[in-house]
């Protein structure tokens, strides 16, 4: 390793990298880390609040980066279907890794990235950050308020416009160039309100979900590949059941919530602003100190302090997302069910009274096809074998 802070590169600049940018150079300016590099295989978008040090290399290619800068810490941040490649090469190059979220979209990749990382002696740490959040720790630690936890559930509500499924020649795609790419509302847009589920599963059964079964509804309101509308329901081994109720075609705004029930209550938690709503709280209260995850990297590799977000930790996304690698085509929703505003490249689709749905999803256990949702289909069913 290098003297003085470490070397951070972040391979995918544009786009979301912009907010890595801004993360970095907050790090670099207070000492922590140093950019020394960064990749992308377009002209760097401009970053006013991250504006490029002098002494920072920019690169179109990764590996000539990592045989140039010889970073110690890299994060990436390029489509989903590429972060494996990507991230082997950076284990090889001796780098710990942050890698965005989704890590990668099958078992088989999971297990191989594992290997490297073991077989390198390096920390590979999921950009889930919404796991940093101080309010989930104290939901986690205060889960005996609620008595036996009977299920756990998350809803979120967005709208994406056309532009969205322009950005880029993945955008809404099941496959691209015969990898995975399931650019869907599961997998990545709202994949955080699962994995703030599984965390919530995993401190009730006090070890990594293990999923047993895995039913989906998937749909969609335009001639995409992938779901832009999803409730899944994943029933583990041991523990209570979790259900995902999300959707990209919203009537109504709902930021993020993940309600836990139990048998003397219920709490909720609004994952994008960590506000917090315990049983017998008047209202939602936030909740402030949350750890960002590049920081926690750093901090793992200057004295041990635990990864907030360890590869291993996401095993359990990552079945999910290799269960839906199978899954029929999401059935399309149109006719007088969708609603349509606006035009151009901001048109919005939005399914009618889908909010409604989805909030008795998240708050019964069912699926809308089991709460007779007159266009609900019957769910792809994945029974997983023991692990």
């Amino acid at each position: 390793m290098s003297g003085g802070p470490p070397r951070v590169a972040l391979i995918g600049a544009n786009g979301h990298g912009r907010w890595h940018r801004r993360t970095i150079a907050e790090l670099h300016a207070a000492g922590r880390a140093r950019l020394v590099a960064l990749v992308d295989v377009r002209p760097l978008e401009d970053e006013p609040d991250a504006p490029v040090p002098p002494e920072t290399g920019v690169f179109t290619d990764h590996r000539a980066m990592l045989t140039a800068a010889r970073p110690d810490v890299v994060v990436i941040c390029t489509p989903p279907h590429t972060h494996l490649p990507i991230a082997l090469d950076v284990l090889a190059a001796g780098a710990d890794l942050l890698l965005e979220k989704p890590p990668v979209l099958d078992l088989a990749e999971h297990r191989a990235l594992s290997a490297a990382a073991d077989a390198a002696r390096r920390a590979v740490q999921v950009n889930f950050q919404a796991l940093g959040s101080a309010a989930l720790t104290e939901l986690t630690g205060t889960l005996g308020r609620l008595g036996a936890v009977t299920g756990i559930a998350t809803l979120a509500a967005w709208q994406r416009p056309d532009a969205y499924y322009a950005r880029s020649a993945w955008a809404g795609r099941r496959t691209v160039d015969g990898r995975p790419a399931l650019d869907g509302a599961l997998a990545n847009p709202l994949a955080h309100a699962l994995m703030q589920c599984l965390a919530v599963a995993e401190s009730v059964a006090g070890a990594p979900v293990r999923p047993a079964r895995i039913e989906v509804e998937r749909y969609r309101v335009r001639p995409i590949e992938v779901d832009d509308t999803a409730v899944l329901r994943l029933t583990p081994r041991t523990g209570p059941p979790v259900l995902a109720a999300l959707t990209l075609a919203a009537e109504e705004h709902v930021p993020g919530e993940v309600l836990v029930t139990g048998e003397r209550g219920r709490a909720v938690l609004e994952y994008p602003t960590d506000r917090l709503r315990l049983p017998g709280d008047d209202a939602p209260r936030p909740v402030p100190g949350r750890r960002g995850l590049l920081a926690n990297l750093l901090d793992h590799r200057a004295d041990g302090t635990p990864l907030i977000a360890p590869l291993a930790r996401t095993g359990p996304f990552t079945a999910v997302l290799d269960a839906l690698r199978d899954a029929p085509v999401p059935m399309l929703l149109d006719g007088d069910l969708v609603r349509v505003a606006g035009d151009g490249p901001q048109r919005v689709r939005m399914v009618r009274g889908v909010g409604a749905v989805l909030r008795a999803a998240a708050e019964s256990g069912a699926l809308p096809s089991e709460a007779g949702v007159p266009w609900a289909v019957k769910p792809y069913v994945v029974d997983l074998p023991v692990q």
